[in-house]
């Protein structure tokens, strides 16, 4: 007993003595706060305090509310594990893209024109022509039911291309937008007035072909009403 007694006061001696030659808080036992930074630069858009438990580092993102999934109003602190994986994240959007103070902007291809809604590229229309967008983008506004022909129509509007978004204005007192498919989103065909009323012209030929018909019809009509009436021609 007094042996082992004697082994432990040597064995604490040395430790002590080993002990006080390193800091302590370079001992190898004690744990160390992890200075690891998630992202290289953290500006705007990131927590710089906040600890990412899932990705062993210091910083994370703030996601606009628009670009999670569910969606929501205020931005949410998400992990660069979980933005890997997509979790959480609407796929319509890149959040890799910084909007304002937050992380998320709508997917967008052809300079603008067209952006991402259900995972699909439909076009972006130019700001006044949608009643009920679902978003407004910097090019224009989106919906997730394109409108029709007849719809635009109504307005004088064409679905065409118009710079960096679509809907292209037709003073409807010089043209006329013809709708052959009603549910199509472009129209048959741009009739210029000319000072016409399109209303009031009724059944008029609408092929060249038609359009001849007709005029041997009235040539006809015309040859028989002169040798009735015996018209000479002079």
């Amino acid at each position: 007993m007094k042996k082992l007694f004697a082994f432990l006061s040597v064995s604490a001696t040395a430790l002590s003595a080993n002990a006080a030659t390193i800091n302590w808080w370079q001992h190898e036992t004690i744990c160390r706060v992890n200075t690891t930074n998630c992202y290289t630069n953290m500006g705007a858009g990131y927590d710089t305090e906040e600890w990412d438990a899932n990705g062993n580092c210091r910083g994370m993102k703030w996601i606009c509310g628009n670009a999670t999934n569910p969606a929501g109003f205020d931005s949410r602190l998400i992990g660069r594990v979980e933005l890997a994986r997509g979790t959480g994240i609407n796929p319509d959007f890149d959040v890799n893209v910084l909007n304002g103070d937050c992380f998320g902007a709508r997917k967008t291809i052809e300079n603008g024109a067209r952006a991402s809604v259900n995972e699909k590229y439909v076009k972006v229309w130019c700001n006044g022509i949608l009643d009920n967008p679902i978003d407004t983008i910097a090019t224009g506004e989106i919906a997730a039911v394109q409108p029709t022909c007849a719809a635009l129509a109504e307005d004088g509007f064409v679905g065409v291309l118009n710079n960096k978004c679509y809907g292209k204005r037709y003073d409807t007192a010089q043209y006329f937008i013809e709708c052959a498919d009603a549910s199509a989103e472009l129209p048959s065909r741009i009739i210029i007035l000319n000072g016409a009323d399109v209303y009031a012209a009724g059944n008029e030929p609408s092929t060249a072909a038609a359009a001849a018909a007709k005029f041997d019809t009235m040539y006809s009509v015309s040859q028989s009403q002169r040798t009735k009436y015996n018209i000479t021609s002079k």
